[in-house]
């Protein structure tokens, strides 16, 4: 009860709706694969970068300036080796809870269901927990629902910040400026970041017949492919 009393203060402080949305949709996007559509929009993404405050909109200028004056087959091969590499850098929150165990299988069911209860049906083949969809969701479709999540898997979100910085990765900027629409990490979160940094996430062997998601590829927290993530709304749209 003490942690959902904790964590329903803490969303009393969050930025207004739109502001949020926009961040979220952003952040999104710049999580994706990089490709020339993306690079395409960043007059657009610096436009709805400049409507943020400082803490969300400086360590995204740094990354768009960046993906200026990098070639794409630079950025492409960068992405790869910064999310394919290593596991502390997955974007799968619920990796960072439950590790390659069966009950990351009941999350991402639970996760689904309440995309499901807020109207949403996921239009593409990546996990929900994938954290560019989780923002995508909560800019385009439901916030509350989106910062729930979050607030659940906020210490795996620090692991990856962590990670990112260790990589010297210019993704680290992008996974700051989340960082700063959310609320810092207090007790319980904070208990739980530091046993996963000492210890990783849980593992259990199991065998195929007793674990129904171990033959989904898309369950390896380490992607190679695009998402194929896309804004369904533009962003700072009202």
């Amino acid at each position: 009860m003490l942690g959902r009393a904790r964590r329903a203060g803490a969303a009393a402080g969050r930025l207004d709706d739109r502001t949020l949305s926009t961040a979220w949709q952003v952040v999104s996007l710049l999580l994706d694969y990089p490709t020339e559509e993306l690079l395409s929009r960043r007059p657009l993404l610096e436009s709805a970068v400049a409507t943020l405050p400082a803490p969300v909109a400086d360590p995204l200028r740094r990354f768009l300036a960046g993906v200026g004056t990098t070639a794409l087959g630079e950025l492409q091969r960068e992405y790869v080796e910064t999310f394919d590499v290593t596991r502390r850098c997955c974007l799968y929150l619920t990796y960072f809870a439950h590790g390659d165990t069966r009950k990351r299988g009941l999350a991402l069911v639970q996760i689904k269901q309440a995309y499901r209860r807020a109207g949403a049906e996921l239009d593409t083949d990546e996990l929900p927990d994938h954290l560019g969809v989780v923002l995508e969701f909560g800019a385009t479709t439901d916030l509350d629902v989106a910062w729930r999540l979050l607030q659940d898997h906020r210490a795996g979100v620090e692991v990856l910040r962590i990670a990112l910085a260790d990589k010297e990765s210019r993704w680290h900027d992008v996974v700051c400026a989340l960082v700063a629409t959310l609320p810092g990490l207090r007790g319980d979160d904070e208990e739980q970041l530091a046993a996963l940094v000492a210890a990783g996430p849980p593992s259990e062997d199991v065998g195929l017949d007793t674990q129904p998601y171990a033959l989904d590829p898309r369950l390896n927290p380490r992607p190679t492919e695009p998402t194929g993530l896309g804004p369904t709304i533009p962003v700072g749209a009202p």
